[in-house]
């Protein structure tokens, strides 16, 4: 029989991280799951014994509370197989309509938590870890961290930084540590996200015209919630089956930079390819001259 896994997943109370962690105990791996309300899962602390499943209250803005949660996992455990980073929420504005406030502080989960996560995640694997075991840092970003999504700009922004960061953090990575990073690009799934993940603000009086994007996209967000009663804003993705998808990434011996998961991600993610493509080209002439030898 396998050796159990452990795992150590972010952003457990709902969405991914709740589903990724039941799936973790379903499959008999262990869960270290970390969320701010551990009493949201007092039913699985009822269900699995503490040998299987740690919870930990860890705020990832808090820097001091992802570095304990690491320290506690290795006191308990050992060791660290997979990290599942995967915490945060979005904000609903304009980018002209989104106060400095509100997007910093959406920074400091999305962007500054997931890059201290990644810190940790990566120094368990190499220092703690027996040499050449390393680890799985499995990112969750969103199709938002492709192209600018209208309406949700500095959300769009935290998860752009995050793939700009984890892509330099994967070409940074020792090959002999064995530690594999992906980034997943999700596209759109049924989660509780947008009901209680999401801070919406009001419109910016200016964005008005019922034509733009930004409308366009709020109304659609917004109307998502009730897709069971509109099915013109259905949300195409299952969490649930999506979590199986991504626990047989954690298995591969040589995972992708990348994994866009979802059909609207793959969508997404060609025609981000195309339109910089046909960027490039057109416009590659513009470089001719300009050396300082020309």
């Amino acid at each position: 029989m396998a050796t159990p896994r452990v795992w150590l997943i972010t952003g457990a109370s709902s969405g991914f991280g709740l589903e990724m962690t039941r799936l973790v105990l379903e499959r008999g791996d262990i869960a270290v799951a970390t969320l701010r309300k551990p009493e949201v899962l007092s039913d699985l602390v009822a269900q699995y014994p503490k040998d299987k499943l740690l919870v930990l209250k860890v705020d990832v803005s808090k820097h001091g509370d992802i570095i304990n949660a690491f320290a506690k996992t290795r006191e308990v455990f050992g060791r660290l197989d997979v990290v599942f980073n995967n915490a945060g929420y979005a904000v609903m504005g304009e980018v002209e309509g989104t106060p400095d406030d509100v997007a910093r502080a959406m920074f400091e989960v999305n962007f500054w938590g997931a890059a201290h996560v990644s810190q940790e995640a990566v120094k368990f694997f190499r220092e703690v870890n027996k040499p050449g075991v390393g680890g799985r840092l499995i990112q969750i970003s969103s199709g938002t961290g492709v192209t600018g999504w209208p309406s949700t700009g500095f959300y769009s922004a935290t998860k752009h930084a995050l793939e700009g960061l984890s892509e330099t953090l994967y070409k940074e990575l020792d090959p002999a540590w064995n530690i594999k990073l992906t980034i997943v690009v999700l596209g759109a799934f049924k989660t509780n996200v947008i009901k209680t993940g999401m801070v919406v603000l009001p419109p910016h009086p200016a964005y008005s015209n019922p034509a733009l994007q930004s409308v366009i996209m709020r109304s659609a967000i917004l109307a998502s919630v009730h897709t069971d009663n509109d099915p013109r804003w259905a949300v195409p993705g299952d969490t649930k089956k999506a979590v199986k998808v991504l626990y047989r990434l954690s298995e591969l011996t040589d995972p992708p930079l990348r994994l866009p998961l979802g059909k609207d991600s793959v969508t997404i993610c060609r025609d981000k390819i195309a339109s910089f493509t046909a960027d490039v080209d057109q416009y590659e002439p513009w470089s001719e001259g300009i050396t300082r030898s020309s």
